[in-house]
């Protein structure tokens, strides 16, 4: 019984040491000029001293002048240099019913102080107004926003 133990035990030891070796990756192929798409990606060794993260306004609520919450950013749209160009607000609603996503230029919000070196998004505008302008619907197919009256797209 201790032979067909021991024996069990070094079986299953050696199988895990077997699964746990790891083969060498295969050498990739040489990159040929005709080959690559496009250059070596550059590193940045130090940040821009004005740059901003998408979490700054992504999910950040947007006020009015009088200090009324008047919706909350719901995404951040970039162009095709990666500069944001506008941003989705939320307004209305109550947690996320009846709510209506509305598109407004970055250029429209502005950045006010608060406590503690904090700061918050300010637009010269009502809530009123912004449930009043066109809206928008997210197309997951299309990967897209989308007037919320247009058909979604299928695949």
């Amino acid at each position: 019984m201790r032979i067909l133990t021991t024996t069990a035990i070094v079986l299953a030891l050696a199988t895990t040491v077997a699964s746990a070796q790891v083969t060498a990756p295969a050498t990739p192929a040489p990159v040929t000029p005709s080959s690559t798409p496009t250059a070596a990606a550059e590193v940045i060794t130090a940040l821009p001293a004005e740059s901003n993260t998408v979490t700054h306004w992504y999910k950040q609520n947007v006020y009015d002048p009088s200090d009324n919450k008047i919706g909350e950013v719901m995404d951040v749209l970039l162009d095709k240099e990666g500069k944001v160009n506008a941003l989705i607000v939320g307004v209305g609603g109550f947690l996320g019913i009846g709510e209506k996503d509305v598109a407004v230029p970055f250029t429209a919000v502005q950045f006010k102080p608060k406590d503690n070196n904090k700061w918050y998004m300010v637009m010269n505008t009502t809530k009123d107004a912004l449930k009043n302008a066109p809206g928008y619907k997210y197309d997951r197919n299309a990967t897209a926003w989308i007037p919320e009256n247009a058909p979604a797209t299928t695949r």
